[in-house]
């Protein structure tokens, strides 16, 4: 049987056909801890948009799994993605008034910067992940919330820590670094926060300036406040990291959708949801059940831990023709790389942003790169991309 705690040799590095497996034969699959896989589209469409049956609250798994107490279940029981309303809606509605379409058009120019810059830079031997995909979304975040740029350098390390906290099973090794991870950057933020009072920045442009006013509604605790600035960035690093990544990598690998894109640059928007889709960065959700429900024919218990298959769902055969064919061309695209319902990510138009413009500028800078051997995967179950991306740039 398939479980994710012990999952297949090779699974990590290309779980599509297990995937394919599962939705095929067991699309609701009961796991030996008590929790259940679910892989359909329909099943992940219905259970996002369900508040009243299915919650994002995640205290009493991560109770064993951290340590009460502890700075992970501290950290993953404050952040907006595992927690349900009031404090959901107050943080995303702060998080999203910073985010407008306005707000969004001010920060193109710069985001183009970054990414001219940064290819200005690239060797001819470079790792388009460490070199390129990388650095842009934790550029971006920096930007949002004002993090003086001579400040940046720890901020990756600390997103991968804690972030590589939430794979199915973790190594005594993983939550000591996952812990550490927490309490620096925490004690990092106490420190910006306090100068960022001290010396308020523009609320339109510092999303930072705008979670420590609040809203109408009043202002986030001191602890709400740095969990969810330690959440702006992990959602928007290793995620964004692994669009461009796969997005350069897939490319590469199917020439012949390089050259439609190449030959239709307006192909870009639907090139990334492609992306999305067939190599989600994010393959996993959670919620857990608040009654007995039937999934399937499966009977779930209330309390019920599930593991939201984004990578099966975006692959199931009932809503993508194909499924295992790379489409830039594909239309329509429902893809669940983003979740859905009131959850659906908040950065999701700036991730698009983002995946849009270095795919684009790369393309047209460097049109006949090679990846090179020894790509090396990000070893990760729910998150899904390289570490490694060795290329020859010409």
């Amino acid at each position: 049987m398939f479980t994710l705690a012990n999952p297949p040799d090779g699974f990590t590095d290309d779980p599509f056909p297990h995937y394919d497996r599962l939705l095929r034969d067991t699309p609701v699959l009961p796991q030996p801890d008590g929790s259940v896989l679910i892989c359909k589209h329909a099943d992940l469409n219905a259970i996002y948009r369900d508040t009243t049956l299915y919650i994002s609250d995640k205290r009493a798994a991560f109770a064993p799994k951290f340590g009460k107490d502890t700075p992970l279940f501290e950290h993953h029981t404050t952040s907006l993605v595992f927690n349900d309303p009031p404090l959901h809606t107050r943080v995303r509605r702060i998080m999203t008034s910073a985010l407008t379409p306005k707000a969004l058009a001010r920060m193109e120019p710069g985001l183009i910067d970054v990414v001219d810059h940064l290819l200005d830079q690239l060797p001819e031997n470079a790792d388009l992940i460490e070199d390129f995909a990388s650095v842009i979304p934790i550029q971006i975040i920096g930007n949002l919330l004002d993090v003086p740029l001579d400040e940046r350098g720890p901020l990756r390390d600390w997103s991968l820590a804690i972030l590589g906290a939430l794979e199915p099973t973790l190594s005594a090794e993983q939550l000591v670094r996952g812990h550490a991870a927490v309490h620096e950057f925490t004690i990092y933020l106490q420190d910006l926060i306090a100068r960022r009072k001290a010396h308020p920045g523009d609320p339109e442009t510092d999303v930072l300036t705008r979670l420590i006013h609040g809203d109408d509604t009043g202002q986030l605790s001191e602890s709400e406040l740095i969990h969810n600035c330690i959440f702006i960035l992990n959602a928007g690093h290793e995620t964004t990291t692994n669009l461009i990544g796969s997005g350069l990598a897939l490319l590469h690998d199917f020439p012949e959708q390089k050259e439609s894109l190449s030959a239709d640059p307006t192909l870009i928007d639907k090139a990334v949801e492609e992306v999305l889709r067939f190599r989600s960065p994010n393959q996993f959700g959670n919620r857990e059940t608040t009654a007995e429900v039937v999934i399937g024919d499966v009977e779930i218990p209330a309390g019920t831990n599930l593991h939201l298959c984004i990578g099966a769902a975006n692959r199931d055969p009932d809503v993508f023709e194909n499924p295992a064919k790379f489409d830039i061309s594909r239309h329509p695209n429902r893809h669940l790389a983003f979740a859905g319902g009131p959850h659906v990510c908040v950065g999701l138009t700036l991730a698009r942003m983002e995946g849009r413009i270095a795919l684009q500028h790369f393309l047209r800078r460097f049109p006949d790169y090679r990846i090179q051997p020894g790509r090396k995967g990000g070893g990760r179950i729910r998150f899904h991309g390289y570490a490694q991306l060795p290329a020859r740039l010409t």
